[in-house]
């Protein structure tokens, strides 16, 4: 186990009466890729949010290798174990789709974005010149330039048309199951759940199945 969510709440800090999320038990593994599925007002981005150690519980603990992801710790957790893929890419639009990988971390960054399906001659293009498949390939490329062990997504796919849906569902599969690191996404796609390892299915900010 490499990450878990125990006994987690969460309510907005102006509403108490706001529950988002209510005693959420969760245990994640490396090379597995997790889906987490609900209908939208259910949780999952706060619950990727807490994942990601961009907010803090208002109860409970995250926990990365059994050890708690308190407020003092969070920058080094996010710094040095957290990957993030977000729908709408997040890339700098006036970098080259190398250059935005560079950001990502020291590797190989024309080895990675070659791994992903990004040519050399593609790679030297401003990111606004790509198409929104590659620009998510890119995406994907930057988080693994980094060394974290965790990979967090959220909707990946949901701009995307089919086939390049399916391509990047591949493409995460590959990142659990070859590089061995820890997938979890957030989705509405049952194309990308059918692919997962283990499906969360939240609803009204509590665990329906898992």
């Amino acid at each position: 186990m490499i990450l878990e969510v125990k006994d987690v709440d969460y309510y907005y800090k102006n509403n108490e009466n706001k529950l988002i999320l209510q005693n959420i038990n969760l245990q994640f593994d490396k090379e597995m890729v997790y889906a987490i599925l609900g209908p939208s007002g259910s949780g999952k981005s706060t619950l990727l949010s807490l994942m990601a150690g961009l907010d803090v519980p208002t109860g409970g603990k995250i926990l990365f290798c059994e050890k708690e992801i308190k407020k003092k710790y969070l920058n080094m957790y996010r710094r040095n174990n957290i990957s993030l893929v977000f729908q709408n890419y997040n890339l700098i639009d006036y970098l080259t789709a190398e250059e935005n990988v560079r950001l990502g971390g020291k590797k190989d960054s024309l080895q990675i974005l070659n791994s992903v399906g990004i040519s050399k001659e593609e790679s030297k293009r401003l990111v606004l010149h790509l198409s929104g498949g590659q620009q998510q390939r890119v995406a994907i490329a930057r988080a693994l330039a980094s060394d974290a062990e965790i990979l967090l997504a959220d909707e990946p796919t949901g701009n995307l048309d089919e086939d390049t849906e399916g391509e990047i569902i591949a493409l995460l599969v590959k990142t659990a199951h070859e590089l061995k690191k820890c997938v979890i996404v957030v989705t509405h796609s049952n194309i990308l759940a059918q692919q997962a390892d283990k499906i969360i299915l939240l609803e009204k900010g509590k665990i329906k199945s898992s």
